[in-house]
């Protein structure tokens, strides 16, 4: 049975949760309660954010732990933040609640009251601690939301021997296999280069509360959602789980090789090196062929089929490296591009000069306190057909919407200088917005 939202006395308006640049937003009028701190919360708002909800970030009277981590501007004598925290918490308002205080507990509970969604990656207990959990925050508003991010779950969804462990991404993807399988085939396990420890359980948190949301709207009440980082991690590695059910097979550290593909990986090139990948399907090891000024071995029985191939997987890489090693990129892109599934290995400057990244508006630039010049962050890649992508703007200053914030919420002027009295409440602090 359906049941009627919230009143909007206990809900922020429309008009001021809606930002100016959010039409056609898929999510605009959305509030998010964004608890959360460090990677895999952050990027799981940002990505709500991006797609137009007002996301509103509480950290306590310190900030977020990534507030000062950098990297800073050389110019930058203000130092409000580094580019860690701009990058996954910019298009979010930033209040300051202190949770230990009883009043600043209160504030949560009332701005939860109307909210839409809450997210947090504590560990087990401290929300109940608070005084916040699900359970107390869904019984003021059935409609909520909850999302929770932990190292290796919550209870209430499956217990686990490692509940109370914390974790790190180096963790998740450590035990959940992803170390395992990456680095030179036969060496040492190697770290993946971004944080997908905590990148994976943030994208499968957004999945998993837009579900949530989308399951609302039917029947009127809010859920828990829970993803474990060692979980995520798992399911991310999906491949190595069915080898070994499969064969008893335990994959390692493959290099830049497929076990199952050929040729289908990382080749050097004059300048640098290039992925290929003309495998599985035969017509691309053909079109490569032609291409290398070999088009006898597309039809070569001994590597005809890409089983063939693998069989003898070294000999063909020697084949085409080879081949490439003799190539600039330029050359290999201009031989290659739109033939085979191919493409440069990019460094972080060649993203900033690269056409396709300028034409999809994947590097988007937004203010940084401090500085007279803007800095430039990557966009999300979500598109929807007739829309235009959410401009993002800089993350906030530590408190810098905490009184609009509570004001919206009801909150008086004089409810609001005892809040900050007490010490429950903080902001706005930092340096002065540019422009």
């Amino acid at each position: 049975m359906r049941t009627e939202p919230p009143s909007t006395q206990d809900r922020l308006p429309d008009r001021d949760r809606t930002p100016p640049d959010a039409t056609a937003q898929p999510l605009a009028g959305l509030m998010v309660l964004d608890l959360s701190r460090m990677l895999s919360g952050p990027y799981l708002t940002m990505v709500l954010a991006d797609l137009g909800a007002d996301v509103v970030k509480v950290e306590p009277p310190f900030g977020d732990m990534i507030r000062d981590q950098g990297p800073y501007a050389p110019e930058d004598e203000v130092r409000a933040y580094g580019g860690y925290f701009q990058s996954v918490n910019r298009t979010k308002r930033g209040i300051v609640v202190d949770l230990t205080r009883p009043q600043g507990a209160e504030v949560i509970r009332r701005l939860a009251a109307g909210a839409d969604v809450l997210v947090e990656n504590y560990r087990p207990g401290v929300m109940e601690r608070a005084g916040l959990a699900y359970e107390t925050l869904a019984a003021l508003n059935p409609r909520l939301v909850y999302t929770a991010l932990r190292g290796f779950g919550d209870p209430r969804t499956g217990a686990s021997p490692l509940q109370h462990w914390p974790s790190f991404d180096i963790v998740a993807q450590a035990m959940g296999g992803l170390l395992g399988i990456t680095g030179p085939a036969g060496g040492p396990p190697v770290k993946a280069g971004p944080g997908l420890g905590d990148i994976l359980p943030g994208l499968f948190g957004a999945v998993g509360t837009l579900a949530a949301l989308h399951e609302r709207e039917s029947t009127g009440q809010g859920r828990f959602v829970d993803v474990g980082m060692y979980d995520a991690v798992v399911a991310a590695c999906e491949r190595i789980v069915y080898q070994h059910a499969y064969t008893g097979a335990v994959p390692g550290p493959e290099g830049n090789a497929h076990p199952m593909l050929c040729p289908y990986g990382v080749f050097p090139a004059r300048d640098g090196h290039v992925a290929l990948a003309a495998a599985p399907a035969d017509h691309h090891w053909r079109l490569l062929c032609e291409a290398m000024g070999r088009p006898e071995l597309g039809t070569d029985e001994r590597y005809a089929t890409n089983e063939r191939r693998c069989a003898r997987q070294t000999e063909v890489i020697g084949i085409v490296g080879e081949w490439t090693g003799r190539h600039t990129r330029a050359e290999l892109t201009a031989l290659l591009g739109g033939k085979v599934p191919y493409g440069p290995v990019n460094t972080a400057d060649a993203l900033f000069e690269d056409a396709h990244l300028k034409a999809r508006g994947m590097l988007r630039q937004v203010e940084q306190p401090g500085l007279d010049r803007p800095v430039t962050v990557a966009a999300g890649p979500i598109r929807y057909g007739g829309g235009t992508p959410r401009a993002p703007h800089r993350a906030p200053l530590l408190g810098e919407h905490t009184d609009d914030v509570l004001r919206l919420a009801g909150y008086t002027d004089a409810e609001i200088a005892a809040l900050r009295e007490a010490g429950a409440i903080a902001g706005p602090t930092g340096a002065a917005p540019q422009g």
